[in-house]
């Protein structure tokens, strides 16, 4: 088997092999934790490398297998995690200096279910100070860059763990998503990013926006991120918001997303939006996510364009969003506002001066949009939109402006994200094409509140008439 056969596998076909005893756990950590190291330097997609752990417990695995022990789900599969997750006995530093030296004494509920699952963590992937931001760079360590394109952002905040996925180093990331964390360095990067129904997957320490905040696997095919979701999903009394445990009818997210690819979408009604009444798009995003609206089409599903009319819910997302951050970062700008991001520093002062009053008016907001949504679901079971709108940003952080320059307290390339924040519902980014000059486009499916279900069928009915897989960064 060749080097790139290894790493770009998919999770699902890695653990069944390393079940049957056809590749060896130690070999395959090893293997990854070498290309980690030859290519990652430039990348800058892991902060933290744990490689004599994940070559400890890779031997484990492997002795697990040979004394013919159970294995769960992703027995031997490499992984990694978001550096704003918690992980027991390695360092944890939330891409700030206030936190550089932090070495948690727990694993957070994500991380204590991967290692129950089998999975090894090849370490800890870069984020910006606190995941503030669709960027991903910070003061403690280099920039993430795009596999695609080693002069433009990865995008954020999970930008290390989807440059990761990208690049071969790991066939799955564990991200979160606040207002869109998850889906745009997926978008960027040409991965696919789930962020689950609110409360699927516990979310443990909280985030400083707790109501707003999903935890959310990275891979490259859909079938592996509905592995990862039944791994990951289900109740944590460390998080009073999580959901119970999921009822599938088909018995796994895993098996939903194979029907979905097997069977198509027939009869599943698909709206699709461009704008969301209130959005503007790159022109070339525009025709790619367009043509990849029609694929849906063609895998059976019943498409139509809606001609939405939606408020735009940025002040109400702010207000919540920025609003806890500024309230947990407050206290800690006398001694350490020199070593923070600026922009961080910047949106705290600005926080500062919201009142009860306005956290309370954006929680009416907040509804108001849900009932604006909520009656776009009424007429269809899936909504899709571009993830995002526009390629992948320049990595010297010149963004672009699109629309009226006057818009609000957004960046107007990433409209689609965080409104389904606000509302909570199941939102994936998978590809749907790449531009010109290289660079990828994703396309974003949203469900009914708590309908995981249908949007993983979504995403791999949308799959296997439109595949991406193959299509690979770096060799």
């Amino acid at each position: 088997m060749s080097d790139a056969m290894l790493f770009y596998m998919p999770a699902t076909e890695l653990a069944e092999r390393i079940r049957r005893r056809e590749l060896s756990p130690v070999a395959v950590v090893r293997a990854f934790l070498e290309r980690i190291a030859a290519i990652d330097g430039e990348l800058g997609a892991y902060c933290t490398v744990t490689a004599e752990q994940a070559l400890d417990e890779a031997r484990a695995a492997e002795a697990a297998l040979v004394a013919g022990e159970s294995t769960g789900p992703l027995h031997g599969v490499p992984v990694s995690i978001k550096d704003l997750v918690y992980t027991r006995g390695v360092r944890t530093t939330r891409g700030s200096a206030i936190y550089a030296d932090l070495v948690p004494d727990e694993d957070a509920p994500v991380v204590e279910r991967l290692r129950a699952a089998g999975a090894i963590s090849l370490g800890k992937t870069n984020t910006p100070e606190f995941g503030w931001k669709g960027l991903t760079d910070n003061r403690l360590f280099p920039p993430t860059r795009n596999p695609w394109d080693g002069t433009r952002t990865a995008g954020g905040s999970s930008g290390g763990a989807a440059a990761a996925v990208a690049a071969g180093l790991g066939p799955i990331g564990i991200g979160s998503d606040g207002g869109g964390s998850v889906r745009i360095p997926g978008s960027f990067c040409g991965v696919v990013g789930l962020k689950p129904s609110f409360g699927r997957i516990p979310y443990y320490p909280a985030s400083a926006a707790e109501t707003m905040s999903h935890m959310g696997p990275l891979t490259r095919t859909v079938a592996d991120t509905a592995l990862a979701l039944d791994v990951l999903a289900g109740p944590d009394a460390r998080d009073r918001l999580t959901l119970p445990a999921p009822h599938v009818p088909e018995g796994s997210y895993l098996a939903v997303a194979e029907a979905g690819a097997r069977e198509g979408l027939a009869g599943l009604r698909v709206g699709w939006s461009l704008t969301l009444g209130y959005a503007v798009v790159d022109d070339e995003v525009a025709a790619l996510t367009s043509a990849g609206v029609e694929r849906l089409a063609a895998a059976g599903g019943r498409v139509s364009t809606l001609d939405l009319d939606w408020t735009d819910p940025e002040e109400p997302w702010w207000a919540l969003f920025f609003g806890g951050i500024g309230a947990a970062l407050a206290d800690y700008l006398p001694e350490w506002r020199e070593q923070m991001d600026p922009g961080l520093v910047e949106i705290v002062e600005r926080a500062k001066g919201l009142t009860a009053f306005d956290y309370t008016r954006a929680g009416f907001q907040r509804v108001e949009f849900w009932h604006q949504v909520r009656r776009c679901f009424e007429d269809v079971d899936i909504l899709a939109t571009p993830t995002l709108a526009v390629p992948a940003l320049p990595l010297t952080g010149e963004l672009p402006t699109l629309g009226p320059s006057e818009r609000g307290h957004l960046p107007s390339w990433s409209p689609f994200s965080y409104p389904f924040n606000l509302t909570g519902q199941p939102a994936i980014t998978v590809p749907c094409g790449w531009t010109a000059g290289g660079l990828p486009v994703g396309l974003q499916l949203v469900g009914r509140r708590y309908d995981d279900a249908t949007v993983l069928r979504a995403a791999a009915a949308f799959e296997a008439v439109a595949p991406w897989a193959d299509r690979r960064p770096i060799a």
